[in-house]
């Protein structure tokens, strides 16, 4: 719950366990509720599947203009169970919504994303999370992905912290297999494979990611790690 279900792992789910495995993405505030029978379609896997019945679902730009299908931007939805607002805070439910031309009532999921010619969506990482580095847009989930590719790492996570020269920077915390591993090395391999606007600046070394009673990692928390790191604190 409240966290990505890797394409890898649910596919090892299929082959270990009998039955079927149903994933569902959505939100508390509602909006939109997408489901995904992965035993029906196996070639899915990197989806969070498509909108249940009664559920609508675009893709807007930063300006929020509505996008076609196959274009990266904020996932937002509409559909028959949506809160009213948050308690006493106008502004943050101003910021949620979107209208139509119709003057019909969107909710922004917050998260970037994809919707295929299929209808099946993609999940490309939070928005408020898009590192910004010298003018390009990065997605932190890319990174984390390729991190955890690494054979000495268990898990991964980035984020964007203040950059003079680049505006932002990529950095990354690993919790490491072994604590014989170098970070150094896996960060130069990494580096080699990710393009030049998309390297990371430093790799820590993390005993464990910190997370909610609900196992959402706080990457609220990783930032002010790194930022104590870069302090000498």
């Amino acid at each position: 719950t409240s966290a990505p279900f890797a394409a890898e792992l649910k596919a090892d789910v299929l082959k270990r366990w009998p039955g079927g495995l149903v994933e569902i993405y959505g939100m508390t505030e509602g909006g939109v509720v997408c489901m995904l029978q992965a035993h029906h379609h196996p070639h899915k896997l990197h989806t969070v599947g498509q909108p249940v019945t009664g559920h609508e679902l675009i893709v807007l730009d930063e300006d929020d203009n509505r996008l076609p299908a196959g274009s990266k931007g904020v996932l937002t939805g509409r559909s028959p169970t949506m809160m009213s607002g948050y308690k006493n805070q106008p502004e943050k439910t101003r910021e949620m919504e979107w209208r139509d031309a119709d003057g019909n009532v969107w909710l922004k999921t917050g998260d970037i994303g994809i919707v295929d010619e299929d209808g099946f969506v993609s999940i490309v990482g939070r928005a408020k999370d898009m590192i910004i580095s010298g003018g390009f847009n990065i997605y932190p989930k890319d990174l984390e992905e390729l991190l955890e590719q690494q054979p000495e790492v268990a898990e991964a996570a980035v984020v964007g912290m203040p950059s003079e020269a680049w505006g932002e920077t990529p950095v990354g915390f690993v919790r490491l297999r072994d604590e014989s591993a170098s970070p150094e090395a896996v960060l130069e391999r990494v580096n080699k494979q990710l393009g030049k606007t998309q390297r990371i600046s430093v790799l820590y070394p993390i005993n464990e990611m910190p997370r909610s009673h609900i196992g959402k990692l706080l990457k609220t928390d990783l930032r002010v790690l790194a930022a104590a790191k870069v302090n000498g604190r």
